[in-house]
Parts: C-alpha cells; structure tokens; sequence
C-alpha cells in the first residue's frame, strides 16, 4: 500500500494486494490477492478475490463482488451489487461426497474491456467478455460477450444498440448491429408480419 491511497480502517485489506497510487477503498471492503490500479474508487462491502485485475481510474460500487478470473480495464464502471461468476457447475463436494479443492473445478476467466458500464444488479456469467464502451442494463443476466460499444439489457441480456465510439446522449445512434448478441425482433421483422 502506498501513503497517497485512502483505505478505510474497517476495510480488510491483505498483505498480497497490490494497489496503485491514490486508490480509495470503503468500510467493510474485502481485498485479498488482488491488483487494484490507479485512482479507483471502490464502494462499502465490495469483494474482491484472489487473482482478480481492476485497472485505472475504474469506480466500483457497493456489495459487487469480483472473483478470481475477472479482468477488469481501465475506466470501467461496475454498479451495485454486481456479482461476477467464475464456475459454470459449482458444486460444494465431489461425487465421492468429498469437499471440493482448488483443483477440482474450472476457472473460466471474465474481461471487462474499457470504458464499459456495468448496471447496478448485473450478473455476469462466466467465460464473456464485455467490450470496450459496452453498456450493461440493470439487473442484466449477461451470459454471452458483449460487442464493443453495445448496450445490452434484460434476461438474458439482449442487444438493444450498437453506439459510436464517445456519444454519450440519452438516445444513442444507433448503428448496423454485430456480434455474439441479436437484436430483438419486432413483427414488422417478420416475412408475413405475424408474431412470434
């Protein structure tokens, strides 16, 4: 830790963290393992687990937590009660009734590409990438990559729009869409203007 951060001293901050310059870190924080980078702010009663990366100047928000395999870059904002997911078939105990080790499941890695914004309630499953400028919907199930600069929202989370590159209006243009994502169909969509 360095002298120029701000750690609360309820905040539970471990030996193996590392953080850069000017970091604030909340009451009731819980870091271990981890890398925190430069200028980010990080909310009340927010985890952040062994092996997780969050870049520069990023805000994450109250009760999140991050774990192990998650991948955050620079300028990211992460809302409330954001929970990232890190095992596709969590199980407590092996077949033989055993408790699982370090050993016994597969990590599957999770990026949060630049200047993304992840809503406040979003569930992150594990295995995506969020691109860069990406906008996640509030309480979002977001179970397959997110296209750069798309705003996805629902459950599962839908591509709404593609955006360009720094509009920042209310009402973003949209442009051709593209990517892991399809965008919902209205009955106009359809050939003989049924519904589906």
């Amino acid at each position: 830790m360095n002298d120029l951060s701000q750690v609360s001293p309820h905040a539970c901050v471990a030996q193996d963290v590392r953080l850069g310059t000017c970091v604030r870190v909340s009451a009731f924080v819980n870091l271990y393992g981890c890398e925190v980078g430069d200028d980010t702010r990080i909310g009340a009663f927010v985890e952040v687990q062994s092996g997780a990366r969050i870049g520069s100047r990023c805000k994450i928000s109250s009760h999140t937590f991050i774990c192990q395999g998650v991948t955050i870059e620079d300028e990211v904002f992460v809302g409330h009660g954001v929970v990232f997911i890190n095992d596709r078939t969590p199980h407590a105990t092996n077949p033989d009734g055993q408790p699982q080790s370090e050993s016994d499941w597969q990590l599957e890695e999770t990026v949060v590409r630049r200047r993304a914004s992840l809503g406040s309630g979003a569930i992150i499953m594990c295995g995506v990438e969020i691109g860069e400028g990406a906008m996640v919907g509030a309480g979002a199930l977001v179970t397959h990559d997110v296209p750069p600069y798309a705003i996805v929202a629902g459950v599962p989370a839908r591509l709404r729009r593609i955006t360009t590159p720094g509009f920042t209006s209310a009402e973003p243009k949209p442009l051709e869409s593209r990517g892991a994502f399809k965008k919902d169909a209205s009955p106009a969509d359809e050939p003989d203007g049924s519904q589906r």
